[in-house]
């Protein structure tokens, strides 16, 4: 007959094939709940309930990693009195673990140099003991948090609760690193569909239809370097009879500099309706955009006024190019040079206005922004100026869509990759012949 310290000792060992039996069964269990689980929330949920109830313990809380702030910080825990936990890696068990990526067991944490004991200050909870596991992202070996389970029930952490968390870890970590490659998906998605409204708003604000100015052809072509632009031109009537002819280029690419360039637009729009003047204008413009154009931010511009009666063009030029005035009878091109800095520059800037050009029959107006020049093939050789001149030349008598289609065709395969380095944009004006 077997003594009662002995039944006492097997049944013991019994409870604790049960705890450990039930511990896998959970185990399992949230690993099909996981595998069929994209939200985050919900994700960090499972993981937190689920590793509680295996490990037997008191409080569960799953940290994430902010790669930004390299910070860890919750979203999800069982029981916590604060709304939040944010600390960096260099502090407390967690901190620790996520550093060195590696597991910890913490049996008397007051004694542990490396435990930080403010939230249980703040909270007044009492951590006995901590197990900690990393979550590392099997997809590309980023650290995505820490899986932190405090006060086991039965007494300190054991060997097999480090088995067990480290499994909870490893499940974790593909769950969560899927839930975020979907979250990625999903705002990559939203911000595509954004991008292709904002498109089609801006596109709306480069000219659809040129205007007809009688004696002239006009022509414009538009590529820009992401979903949308930074490039701007326009043609638009001026009080006294002329026409404005404006070609401009806002620094850099983007949302950002899309929206300076649609503040510009409706800036110079307001302005022009009292202001026939190009310098004025541009001085106008300059001070109005003064708020605007900070940390680095300026626009190249150019604006030409048109007279169409005396075939003359008056314009001032704020830093701007490629622009030139091409003459058939001389078969050369002339430069619009710079009057001042571009916007932004200077606070308080002046454009004077620069020489009148008159305007011979069959002479072009050639506006275009940096991109097209500066576009460079594979082996790091610019568009160039001699390739834009030798198509106008070339093609100086053909109709103007077919320049300002050739000019974008010979840019866009010189240039590597699908889309250009740099905004694109022409605008060509021809006396008639």
């Amino acid at each position: 007959m077997q003594s009662p310290a002995l039944t006492s000792t097997a049944e013991e060992s019994l409870d604790a094939l049960r705890v450990r039996v039930a511990a896998l069964n959970r185990l399992l269990d949230v690993t099909q709940r996981l595998a069929a689980e994209v939200d985050t929330q919900r994700v960090l949920e499972l993981i937190a309930s689920e590793a509680c109830l295996a490990l037997v313990c008191e409080r569960a809380t799953v940290y994430q990693f902010d790669p930004r702030s390299q910070e860890l910080f919750t979203r999800v825990s069982t029981d916590l009195e604060i709304g939040e936990i944010r600390h960096g890696l260099d502090q407390g068990i967690s901190g620790y673990v996520a550093r060195h990526r590696e597991i910890v067991n913490v049996p008397d944490p007051p004694s542990d140099s490396r435990w930080n004991s403010r939230i249980d200050q703040l909270t007044g909870y009492q951590t006995r003991s901590i197990l900690a596991a990393p979550l590392i992202s099997p997809h590309d070996g980023a650290l995505l948090g820490v899986l932190q389970v405090l006060n086991n029930v039965g007494g300190p952490f054991d060997p097999f609760d480090e088995e067990l968390i480290l499994a909870f870890a490893s499940h974790a970590a593909v769950a969560l690193d899927r839930a975020r490659l979907v979250d990625e998906l999903k705002e990559r998605q939203h911000v595509e569909a954004s991008l292709k409204v904002a498109r089609a708003v801006q596109r709306g604000f480069m000219p659809q239809q040129l205007p007809a100015v009688p004696g002239y052809e006009l022509a414009s072509w538009w590529l820009p370097h992401q979903a949308v632009g930074a490039d701007y031109c326009d043609v638009l009537p001026l009080d006294d009879g002329r026409t404005a002819l404006v070609i401009a280029d806002v620094a850099g690419h983007g949302i950002g500099p899309s929206l300076i360039m649609a503040s510009t637009r409706a800036a110079l729009r307001a302005l022009a309706l009292d202001h026939s003047a190009p310098e004025v204008q541009l001085r106008l413009l300059a001070r109005a955009l003064l708020g605007d154009l900070e940390e680095g931010l300026f626009i190249t511009m150019l604006i030409a006024a048109l007279d169409s009666q005396r075939h003359r063009i008056e314009y001032a030029n704020a830093g701007h190019g490629p622009a030139m005035h091409y003459s058939a009878a001389d078969d050369r091109f002339y430069p619009l040079e710079s009057t001042g800095l571009p916007l932004g520059v200077e606070d308080y800037p002046d454009y004077p206005q620069a020489t009148p050009v008159m305007i011979e029959p069959g002479d072009l107006l050639v506006l275009c922004t940096d991109g097209i020049v500066e576009s460079m093939d594979n082996g790091g050789e610019a568009f160039g100026q001699q390739r834009l001149e030798a198509i106008i030349r070339r093609r100086a008598r053909a109709p103007l869509d077919e320049l300002v289609r050739e000019v974008g065709r010979q840019v866009e395969q010189h240039y590597e990759g699908a889309t250009p380095p740099d905004d694109l944009t022409i605008l060509v004006v021809r006396r008639s012949e």
